[in-house]
């Protein structure tokens, strides 16, 4: 049923034009459906020249993925060992594509990784490509190619790129680099006579997480507010951000509206630590993805009872403290993510032994979602829903997170080649 209201959500399909899924039916071979939508086999034929959407690319992968068979398989995956991730375990021939897709190796201007397999493996899989080749080259092949055509992206969705300017297609941003960047952690757990229990299973985790992704991760404890400010004075200063394709901090501590406090209770400003890497401050990070994930409370309110804490302090009961909202923490300039554990004005919650609720949920859909090739903030969408159905021991503390970006352009991380952290170490 999802892929039905994706198509009549993207105007693909609707109760007077059903031809798109006539041809689909018609391309995968169903063609005893085609009569419960007033369609047959011919009458499909006689119309793809007028209305076929599907791309020669998709056509011809999904007939390679029909004809190649489990024996063919087997040596596929072997010759291409060294290319997918270990551990893995791949079905299916259509997944395998999918994967290749998905790690960039084959594009409908690349598919030169399926020539070097199959002419091992099978030349007759080689003349499925050879056809696709010739006919891109020549603007001739009995595939529908003159007309607006449907190229099926990644994750469900539907988008007529081949036929849109350049300009319009959203691009992802550059992460194929020999370094993939810093993730710098702050983990304030000490304050006084309180601790933040609960707060070194996230830093942990947090650790786990972006090292599998490629990230090299630093992680400093029980900071002062002078001490965080001086450390990303130090950090907007380093050299070797150049040679990396992103930045990404994450802060575990107290907080208050649009600020974080540091060990001593000290205020600091979320957008001022966010300033220290614009362009004119750290020009080696011009034009990179810089991402901000905060483990705080936003907002005064008494400490929750045993097991589930509140990350702010108890308040100042005579006095009310000034909202900052998320888009005023945020700088004003492109390539920068601040993810908040929860909206403005709210506490965020953190359980004693299991870490927070918003870190955990964060590490978890990292793991299960960065293989499948999903972007970010469709990563930080599936966070909101998880923190947002999980409620405290009383069944009346509720949580939801909050994201803001300026990014221009889509932030995927390429998919490591080793399992997920849960898979090695049964963290969740």
């Amino acid at each position: 049923g999802d892929i039905f209201k994706l198509l009549m959500a993207q105007e693909y399909l609707n109760a007077e034009d059903t031809f798109l899924l006539a041809e689909l039916l018609y391309r995968i071979r169903c063609h005893s459906l085609l009569k419960k939508i007033g369609y047959t086999k011919e009458k499909v034929q006689e119309h793809l020249s007028e209305k076929g959407r599907i791309s020669p690319y998709r056509q011809t992968l999904y007939e390679l993925a029909e004809n190649i068979t489990s024996d063919m398989l087997k040596e596929i995956i072997f010759l291409l060992q060294n290319h997918l991730p270990k551990g893995w375990i791949i079905p299916s021939a259509l997944d395998l594509l999918t994967l290749l897709e998905k790690q960039g190796l084959l594009t409908t201007d690349n598919v030169k990784i399926l020539e070097e397999v199959c002419m091992t493996v099978s030349p007759d899989l080689l003349e499925t490509i050879n056809c696709y080749k010739k006919g891109k080259d020549n603007k001739k092949t009995n595939f529908t190619q003159s007309f607006s055509e449907l190229n099926l992206e990644l994750r469900g969705e539907f988008s007529n790129v081949e036929n849109e300017p350049k300009t319009e297609r959203l691009r992802s941003y550059k992460m194929d680099g020999p370094h993939r960047g810093f993730c710098l952690i702050i983990n304030n757990v000490n304050f006084g006579s309180s601790q933040r229990m609960g707060s070194y299973k996230d830093a942990e985790q947090l650790e786990r997480v972006f090292t599998w992704l490629g990230l090299d991760v630093r992680t400093r404890t029980n900071l002062t507010s002078g001490e965080i400010i001086n450390l990303m004075k130090t950090w907007q200063h380093e050299q070797d951000h150049k040679d990396r394709n992103c930045f990404i901090c994450c802060i575990l501590s107290h907080g208050k509206s649009g600020a974080i406090f540091g060990t001593d209770y000290g205020p600091v400003s979320i957008r001022m630590l966010m300033s220290h890497f614009t362009a004119k401050q750290c020009p080696q990070l011009a034009a990179k993805p810089k991402l901000f994930f905060i483990q705080a409370c936003q907002g005064d309110k008494i400490q929750d009872p045993v097991y589930v804490y509140s990350d702010g302090p108890t308040p100042d009961l005579s006095s009310m403290q000034e909202r900052v909202s998320l888009s005023e923490s945020i700088p004003e300039e492109a390539d920068f993510l601040l993810g908040m554990a929860t909206v403005d004005g709210c506490v965020s919650f953190r359980h004693v032994q299991e870490g927070s609720w918003y870190i955990q949920a964060l590490c978890s859909k990292l793991q299960l979602l960065v293989p499948r090739g999903e972007d970010i903030l469709s990563i930080l969408t599936q966070v909101n829903e998880d923190v947002a159905r999980r409620e405290s021991p009383s069944g009346e503390k509720k949580q939801m997170p909050q994201p803001a970006y300026t990014l221009r352009r889509k932030f995927i991380f390429p998919i490591p080649m080793s399992p997920p952290p849960s898979e090695q170490h049964q963290c969740f």
